[in-house]
């Protein structure tokens, strides 16, 4: 998925904020992938993509039919983000169920909407190491995956 937030990493973290493009690594997708076996990765980009089914920022995940799916998300992880979670969470109750990697912002609001009355949480020690291309560093956040289930 695309990390669309440009402060994502800043220039002190030794990564340029100019790129907004970070992929989920894929040690952790296979290990995700293996548990659930996905059928749809609803943001990203053509090469980021992680399943066979996928919808790129032309598609618009957000508008798409999720509900006879496996889902992997990795949202962007900017303003839009509570969009994409409450996506997740209405797409559970028809049916998909959907493995969120998201920040552990457990201040925010969409965490206490959305998150914490009707989802599974597993917190992941350490920082994840997201990369574009040959560079990765960790994140400057920690980070959850979230569990939607019908």
């Amino acid at each position: 998925m695309i990390n669309k937030d440009k402060s994502f990493w800043n220039e002190d973290a030794g990564l340029s904020s100019k790129s907004i493009e970070w992929e989920t690594p894929q040690e952790l997708y296979d290990k995700l992938d293996k548990e659930f076996s996905f059928t749809l990765d609803p943001c990203c980009t053509k090469e980021s993509a992680k399943c066979k089914k996928y919808y790129t920022e032309k598609d618009n995940g957000l508008i798409q039919d999720w509900s006879n799916d496996i889902v992997f998300m990795n949202p962007p992880y900017g303003r839009q983000i509570n969009k994409w979670i409450e996506k997740a969470y209405k797409e559970s109750l028809k049916g998909a169920i959907v493995v969120c990697l998201i920040p552990a912002r457990t201040d925010t609001r969409y965490w206490w909407d959305y998150i914490f009355p009707y989802a599974e949480i597993r917190f992941i020690k350490g920082r994840i190491k997201f990369k574009k291309g040959e560079v990765s560093a960790p994140a400057p956040f920690p980070s959850a995956i979230v569990i939607f289930r019908s």
